[in-house]
């Protein structure tokens, strides 16, 4: 990997269930590293399927020396089977773990290794020489005793099972995200909460390269791979699109989701992706559960319940804390269909789950009524796709003005070489003959600028579903020196600027016809020329955005002081005068002391 730290993990294309659940066709890696310095650190042990290839690999890399330490990230047995092997051929070295792992390690080999051991927590740190281990607690990511580590001098993390992915390291290669999304979904996946606060102590690393301890080390584009951990994690959309799940005994459901299926692609729907629950792999259809933000359960009634792979299938997604989701219910029975009911039952305990209207119930076979209810169901789907369309979009739609309120809004402009946006939250109606709407925008808001020079701008109303990541990319940061756009999804309204694809429940398009000055900030008193409701998601308040959006900083037991833009939590006696936010870039004087 870099002279000093070196690969000596094991592939496995012996094993056919990976936890004995999880099919892995393409093999499996345990990942181990070796820090050569002054002193030496193996991290972390393989399966014990594999002691002797390790061993072996252990003795080709030290070169005839000794290890002084083996570093225990996690006690899973298929990375720690064999630390009694490692500490016996090698009886001078010390293990490096937590508290926690060395509790374990007398429940897996009737002792802790008492006169052989460094214990860590968060902010220890391992001094190997030219190199140093600063261990980060990752605690539930995904066992209780995680720990995580930053080697400062070559800035690579060292992230346990986070960042890992189903396949041996030997096979060619392949899409990264379709096999890590089903790993983190069924294994790590009911602990984002958890992975959130690992993600924001990671955000002050600067990190070059990601070590986990199964699948490839990651060295470039790494924001790619944390954006999408962040997603998975903030239960968060990541595909826009539909997914259908279901179940057919005859064949007569099928159908229905056949029919539902055209009728979505031929509304805007941009993918329809579809599963039969009794003959796709249940890990990767949970895992696309989570990827789309809308999703159809169809299936039959089966013994006054749903059919078994159904019933299992959405036992998984309550297991892993399914949430921030649209769910649409399709049933078919012949005589006393229960389906519906007993799915909505069974997802009662979800979080912020909406179920779209109207339940198409199938009595035996589609017939003109339920084919109606289909129909019907696809245009309630399709809200929004059909409302992005030039073609379909109902242009002139001022209930869109009923969705200003003391909210949260994205303003997007264009400095005539590239798209920007902000955050504000002062949006109103100032007249409805004609229709006006006036928007502040603070000065130092290179936005303001913009729109002062261009007189055009849309406003997009957030909706509930906005995740932090919105904020953090419209608020954060300034479009004079980043492209806000850059990889995103773009779609223009009639005035050519950018309206946003989701997270919004409605836009309009604003020319402005005076200007006011307010000293710190401009007010745009404004002409609607555009106004398009997108969805019948609520509006995101002020309120709603502090108790349910923004992420709460973890200051217990800190001593430091706290963005109170962020939360980011800076600890030290004193915060610089000088001191920037590396999350949302805002000095020192948006800080406060922890009390």
């Amino acid at each position: 990997m870099t002279d000093a730290i070196r690969y000596i993990g094991i592939n496995d294309h012996k094993i056919d269930l990976f936890e004995g659940q999880y099919k892995v066709p393409r093999g499996m890696s345990y990942n181990s590293y070796l820090i050569w310095d002054e002193k030496i650190a193996v991290l972390d042990t393989v399966d014990r399927n594999f002691t002797h290839e390790w061993l072996d690999n252990i003795a080709k890399a030290l070169s005839g020396r000794k290890p002084d330490y083996l570093v225990v990230h996690h006690m899973e047995p298929d990375h720690s089977a064999n630390i009694v092997s490692f500490m016996t051929t090698y009886p001078d070295a010390v293990i490096v773990s937590s508290q926690k792992a060395f509790a374990m390690m007398k429940n897996f080999f009737g002792q802790e290794f008492e006169d052989r051991r460094v214990v860590v927590s968060e902010g220890s740190t391992l001094e190997l020489g030219n190199h140093t281990l600063s261990f980060v607690a990752a605690p539930m990511v995904h066992w209780p005793e995680v720990l995580m580590s930053y080697e400062t001098s070559e800035k690579i993390l060292f992230s346990a099972d986070g960042f890992g992915k189903f396949g041996a390291l030997d096979t060619p290669d392949e899409e990264w995200a379709s096999e890590a999304r089903r790993y983190y979904i069924g294994i790590v996946g009911k602990y984002g909460a958890q992975v959130q606060a690992v993600l924001k102590k990671a955000a002050g690393l600067d990190i070059e390269a990601i070590c986990p301890l199964h699948g490839p080390v990651l060295k470039e584009n790494l924001k790619y791979y944390i954006d999408l951990y962040d997603t998975w994690s903030s239960y968060a959309v990541e595909t826009d699109g539909i997914a259908v799940f279901y179940t057919s005994v005859y064949g007569n459901t099928k159908k229905a989701v056949e029919s539902l299926s055209e009728q979505l692609r031929a509304n805007g729907c941009p993918k329809v992706a579809v599963y039969d629950l009794a003959r796709s792999d249940m890990a990767a259809c949970v895992a696309e559960a989570f990827r789309y933000g809308k999703i159809v359960l169809a299936t039959t009634t089966y013994n006054a319940d749903v059919y078994p792979f159904m019933r299992v299938f959405i036992e998984h997604l309550t297991e892993r804390g399914f949430k921030n989701r649209t769910v649409a219910l399709i049933e078919n029975g012949s005589w006393a269909p229960m389906a519906a009911k007993v799915m909505k039952t069974m997802l009662e305990g979800c979080k912020n789950l909406s179920f779209a209207e109207p339940t198409v119930h199938i009595r035996s076979a589609l017939n003109e009524e339920s084919k109606q209810q289909l129909t019907s169901l696809a245009s309630a789907l399709c809200t929004e796709y059909l409302a992005r369309q030039d073609t379909t979009a109902n242009k002139n739609d001022l209930t869109a003005l009923f969705r200003i309120g003391y909210g949260l809004y994205v303003v997007t402009s264009n400095d005539g070489s590239k798209d920007n946006g902000l955050i504000v939250n002062t949006v109103t109606q100032v007249t409805n003959t004609p229709n006006r709407v006036a928007v502040c925008i603070n000065k130092q808001n290179y936005s303001h600028h913009i729109i002062k020079q261009t007189g055009l701008m849309n406003v997009n109303c957030l909706s509930t579903e906005a995740p932090f990541s919105v904020f953090e990319s419209f608020g954060f940061r300034s479009g004079r020196t980043v492209d806000k756009f850059e990889g995103s999804e773009v779609l223009r309204s009639d005035n050519g600027l950018v309206f946003l694809p989701k997270y919004i429940n409605a836009f309009m398009s604003l020319r402005v016809e005076q200007y006011v000055d307010l000293d710190t900030h401009g007010m745009f008193i404004c002409e609607v020329t555009e106004a398009r409701v997108i969805s019948d998601k609520p509006t995101m308040t002020y309120t709603y955005y502090q108790e349910n959006v923004k992420p709460k900083p973890e200051t217990q037991g800190k001593k430091g002081y706290v963005c109170k833009v962020c939360g980011y939590v800076y600890e030290g006696d004193e915060l610089p005068d000088d001191f920037v936010c590396p999350l949302c870039k805002h000095g020192a004087a948006d800080f406060e002391e922890i009390k």
